[in-house]
Parts: structure tokens; C-alpha cells; sequence
């Protein structure tokens, strides 16, 4: 396994950002890579960072605004040649088939619970990890 892994966290809100931090920690799991976080505020950022590359997973938070992350998980989607997986923040359970309809690959809903939240994301990383071995 790759000794870190680069996750790029999109939110509006500082505190948002702040929630997936302190819930990752240094690693989601025993058996899952340290993880770096590149954060982004802006769906112009997203784009950006994702076309440099080297992104393993991507959180988005679907309350941002101006854009939420369900709708930039559906752009990244199309857009993007072998996007990362996709982890979305949810504001209500309910809002689960909007997840889906994104195409994200894992949902949780805010506020960050975390261990549910390491759980999802390390799964993720698990997955990432084994596409590419």
C-alpha cells in the first residue's frame, strides 16, 4: 500500500473542513495510508486540483454553496478521466438517493460522525488501492 494517500476535502465552511480532519485523523484505519488533505472552497478549485492529478479520493460536502458536492460529484463524473472515488456529505439520511444520483461512491451525512465517517473513507482508500495494484 502507498505510504500516504492525497484527499481532497470541498467545502464552503472552514468547520466543515475541519470535521473530515479531525475524523481521519493521521489514517482512517490500521490498514489504510496516511492521508494528506489538499482542501478547496470553490468548485473552480476542485476542477483545478483534479486535473493536476494525484488525488485518491475526493470528500464533497453536498451542503456547499454556491455549488454543493453532489453537483460537483455528478460534473467530476463526466468530466474527469478516471476520477477518484467519491465520498459525498449528506445534510439527512434521506438524502441518500441524491448520492446516488451523483454517482458518488459512498455517502455519510453531517454532521461528521467519526468513526462512520473513517469507516466509509477508509474503505475508499482500501478500494482505490486495490484498482491500482
Amino acid at each position: 500500500m502507498q505510504p500516504t494517500a492525497t484527499v481532497l476535502v470541498y467545502s464552503d465552511d472552514a468547520n466543515t473542513r475541519e470535521q473530515v480532519r479531525l475524523a481521519t485523523g493521521r489514517r482512517p484505519a490500521p490498514d489504510a495510508p496516511q492521508v494528506e488533505f489538499l482542501e478547496c472552497a470553490t468548485p473552480a478549485a476542485v476542477l483545478k486540483e483534479l486535473d493536476r492529478g494525484g488525488i485518491d479520493v475526493c470528500v464533497l460536502d453536498g451542503e456547499a454553496v454556491p455549488m454543493g458536492g453532489m453537483g460537483v460529484c455528478r460534473q467530476i463524473k463526466d468530466e474527469i478521466f478516471e476520477c477518484p472515488p467519491v465520498l459525498v456529505l449528506i445534510g439527512r439520511p434521506q438524502d441518500a438517493w441524491l448520492a446516488t444520483w451523483s454517482r458518488a461512491d459512498a455517502a455519510v451525512t453531517l454532521p461528521v460522525e467519526p468513526v462512520e465517517f473513517a469507516s466509509a473513507l477508509a474503505s475508499l482508500l482500501r478500494r482505490k488501492s486495490a484498482l491500482s495494484a
